[in-house]
């Protein structure tokens, strides 16, 4: 498995089905953090996700405390607003995990801070308002990017 997506506390059923799409249609896992904003079984999300669920490698967690202990000694990039690297500055290594946060907040200050090193970010204008990417977009750069980088394994 190349690249796992990870989405701690999503809470928008239409980004997570998008996103659960991109991972089915480049080979990576996705892995979801609760509390969840929505219900797997929400219409929405199945109707983003299309009929790609049946092909999805998913996991669950219950709380991003279980993720960490579940995935220990892994490589972790966290994607933020507040990352000090690129995204395209880092060597993505296979197996590795991409974290991304809540939508209407990110991920917690004190993952960021306990995985500072492993902060990137993709480069925007800056706004009057704290603003970001949508999640789901957001997903599809990082995942395209280590894909590249690791030679498109797997893909056509």
């Amino acid at each position: 498995m190349p690249i796992n997506v990870v989405l701690v506390e999503p809470e928008i059923p239409q980004n997570t089905g998008n996103i659960a799409r991109t991972c089915v249609l480049t080979g990576s896992k996705l892995h979801l953090v609760k509390p969840l904003g929505f219900s797997l079984s929400e219409k929405y999300l199945k109707r983003s996700g299309l009929d790609y669920w049946p092909y999805l490698d998913l996991k669950v967690y219950e709380n991003i405390e279980e993720f960490l202990e579940s995935t220990k000694g892994s490589k972790y990039y966290l994607a933020t607003t507040k990352g000090k690297h690129f995204y395209h500055e880092v060597k993505y290594e296979d197996d590795s995990y991409i974290l991304f946060g809540k939508e209407s907040a990110g991920l917690p200050q004190w993952l960021r801070e306990m995985y500072e090193d492993d902060c990137i970010r993709i480069p925007m204008n800056e706004v009057k308002a704290e603003r970001s990417l949508n999640l789901s977009n957001s997903v599809a750069i990082l995942v395209y990017e280590a894909l590249k980088q690791l030679g498109f394994p797997n893909m056509y």
